[in-house]
Parts: C-alpha cells; sequence; structure tokens
C-alpha cells in the first residue's frame, strides 16, 4: 500500500450518519471492518467503523455518536445491499451482542479464500499478499482505539483493513465461479445470517471445563454455580471475568470449598484477599441444594474417557480420508470438517452432525461417504488381508 493517506470522510455527528445512509442505501455493495476493544470490561466497546464503496472511504466513529448507529445497521441489515468482510464473524457477533442486527446478503473474504486453495482461516494479510501482491503493515492491531483524536498511523491501519476488500471480492468471486463452488461459499456466508449462529450457551464454560469433569456430584454443582456467580458479577460491573475471579484460582476453589470458607483463607493457592472477600459467598454457593435445572444442565456434561487405541486409528482414518479428498479438490479441510467436530460426531453429539450439514458437503464428498460420515459413532475397523473394511459396529 502507498505511504500517502488516502482521502477519507470521518462521520462522528447524527447527520453526518444519516447523509451517509441516504448515500449509501442504494449502493449494491459495501465493505467494512471494525475495530474495537474487549480488554478489561464485560461488554466489548465498538470503538470505530471502517466502510469503502463506491463512493469513497469512511470512518465511523461510535464514540463520538455514542453508539447511535441505526443508519448503519440498516445497511448491514439490507438484503439489498451486499456486506465484503474478512473475518466477518467477529464483526457481525459484536454487532448482534450490541445491538441485535442480523446481517443479510454477505461475502466473507476469508471463507470463500478456504473453498479457493488457501489454508482456513487465512489471514488478511497473508490474503491480500496473495491475491494483489500489496504488502500491509500490521502494527496497530492493539492500539488504543479508545483514544481521540486518532493519528495518523492508527488511521493508516484502518483504512487499509478495507482498501482491498473489493478487490478481494472480485478475484475470489472469479475463482468461485472458476470452479463451480460460487454456490457452496455461499451456503457458509449464509450461516452468518442466522441468530442461532451468535448463540451461546450461557452454562458454556462450565459444561466445557476440563475440571469439571473430575469432579463429584455437589462439587460439580459448585462450580457451575461459580462461573454463573463470575458471569454475573462482571455482567454487572462491566469488567472482565478475569477481574471478578481469575481462572487459575478456581481449581483451588473448587477442592477446598467442601472444608467451608475459613479452608479457603488458610489456603496459600488462594489469595488472601479473595478468600476474605468471597470466602462467604462460596460457602453459601456449595451448600445450596441441587436444582432441578442444574440437574439438566449437569446432565450435559461430557463423561470422562479414555479413548482406547483401536478408537484414535479410526479417527485418524476417517481425517485423513477426508483430507485426502481436500488435496484432491483444492480445499482447505478445516472449511470441510474441523477435527473437533468429527470426534463429536463419533461420540454421538446430534450438534455435531448438525454443523457438518448437507449441502455442499454432499456434493463435494459424494452421497455415499456423507452417509457413512453421519453414521460415524456406529463405524468399526476391520484389516483384511488384502485391503481395509469399514463397517456399522
Amino acid at each position: 500500500m502507498s505511504n500517502s493517506l488516502p482521502a477519507y470522510s470521518l462521520i462522528d455527528g447524527a447527520g453526518a450518519l444519516q447523509q451517509f445512509y441516504e448515500q449509501h442505501k442504494n449502493v449494491s455493495w459495501i465493505g467494512f471492518d471494525t475495530e474495537f476493544v474487549g480488554e478489561k470490561r464485560y461488554t466489548t466497546r465498538l470503538c470505530l467503523i471502517q466502510v469503502i464503496s463506491e463512493h469513497g472511504l469512511y470512518l465511523i466513529d461510535p464514540i463520538q455518536l455514542d453508539g447511535a448507529l441505526g443508519p448503519f445497521l440498516k445497511l448491514i441489515s439490507d438484503p439489498a445491499i451486499l456486506k465484503i468482510t474478512h473475518a466477518g464473524d467477529n464483526d457481525y457477533r459484536l454487532l448482534y451482542n450490541l445491538y441485535g442486527t442480523l446481517p443479510a446478503n454477505l461475502f466473507d473474504t476469508q471463507i470463500a479464500a478456504g473453498f479457493v486453495g488457501y489454508s482456513y482461516p487465512v489471514s488478511f494479510r497473508k490474503l491480500v499478499e496473495g491475491e494483489t501482491g500489496q504488502h500491509l503493515k500490521k502494527g496497530y492491531a492493539v492500539t488504543d482505539w479508545e483514544a481521540r483524536p486518532f493519528d495518523q498511523k492508527q488511521v493508516r491501519y484502518a483504512l487499509d483493513d478495507v482498501l482491498p476488500l473489493p478487490t478481494l471480492w472480485k478475484n475470489l468471486s472469479q475463482k468461485l465461479d472458476g470452479r463451480n463452488r460460487a454456490h457452496w461459499a455461499a451456503e457458509e456466508f449464509s450461516q452468518l445470517e442466522k441468530e442461532s449462529y451468535y448463540y451461546r450457551d450461557p452454562h458454556h464454560d462450565a459444561i466445557k471445563s476440563n475440571l469439571m469433569r473430575n469432579l463429584n456430584r455437589k462439587e460439580k454443582a459448585f462450580l457451575l454455580r461459580l462461573f454463573a456467580w463470575r458471569n454475573e458479577t462482571a455482567k454487572r460491573r462491566d469488567h472482565s471475568k478475569e477481574m471478578v475471579l481469575p481462572a487459575k484460582y478456581i481449581s483451588h476453589i473448587v477442592r477446598g470449598i467442601s472444608s467451608g470458607g475459613n479452608a479457603l483463607k488458610q489456603n496459600r493457592r488462594v489469595p488472601d484477599k479473595l478468600a476474605q472477600k468471597y470466602g462467604k459467598t462460596f460457602e453459601d454457593l456449595f451448600h445450596q441444594p441441587i436444582t432441578a435445572e442444574e440437574e439438566g444442565v449437569l446432565a450435559r456434561i461430557p463423561k470422562e474417557s479414555d479413548t482406547p487405541a483401536e478408537e484414535e486409528v479410526l479417527m485418524e482414518l476417517l481425517y485423513q480420508v477426508i483430507r485426502y479428498r481436500c488435496l484432491q479438490e483444492d480445499i482447505s479441510i478445516n472449511m470441510v470438517v474441523p477435527r473437533n467436530i468429527l470426534k463429536a460426531i463419533r461420540s454421538g453429539e446430534e450438534t455435531a452432525k448438525e454443523a457438518i450439514g448437507e449441502s455442499w458437503r454432499r456434493e463435494m464428498l459424494g452421497a455415499y461417504f456423507m452417509d457413512w460420515l453421519a453414521t460415524a459413532n456406529t463405524i468399526d475397523l476391520r484389516l483384511m488381508d488384502d485391503h481395509i473394511e469399514l463397517w456399522p459396529d
């Protein structure tokens, strides 16, 4: 990119934002990116929106606008306007969490690149270099985007994140069309338009905790409540969860709480200040009777089990078969079936099967293979003299 700063418009008032909307409500496409700060707070703060369109370059300042972004959000949800992003799931998730806005009519260059030979996920810098030969400087990714006014280097960085988007869109669209994969990519883009994509289980941290699998029933219930307390307290204070209760102390609290709050104060691995401030709270949480709702959540915790060596071999074989097919098709295997999803299918998780889906994967891998993959939790491997057979278990 050139070192000179391109012309752009700064939008930091309601009138200017409305004028921007009137100018763009009938365009066919816009490209955009966001800068935000999530450290030391529960609710991520949106600090800047960069936009590129046929009319030029724009920096929208959500802080100066006091978060009133209605006109811009109308463009995001307008199905007549194509929105071009790179790794846009982060941007759309933020807009959904803050405003409840669902996007419509999307093209994501990171997703598209995964269908035409790039690794997935590919960085913006590598994709720009691969498609345009230009080298981006990435020195301001963690700059203070809350500070005002912006300095020239910040503006340069922000604009560089959207300037290549139209070219990437055109180049990747042409490659997708050439490989007859535009409809594959479109199916993946459409996932970002669904409200279910942005749903996060409120008990996710507890259910996915490795610590949970090694506790007794009462300790599991306490850990579930501890995570919920931590989250609610962080939300109320608008602090990060780590500021409320650092994760490194959780296992010590869980294993020591059965001896009472005073025992926590004597635990050298738990800071005195933390034990004195919350010891009674933790003790009360531990002694509460387990509710029916909690029983339901605890029932969803994966069972602890050692994976047999034969199981590991079978999982690796499944993965390598798919990987070989991906190499033949020049498509990133992470677009098709990430390892964690494959393991989840093997363990029988219905949500994992839903994540794999049908449609373009069925077209790529073949109906027979997709049917076989859907029953991967019942497949058995048999080694014959001159071949390998996979059978229903």
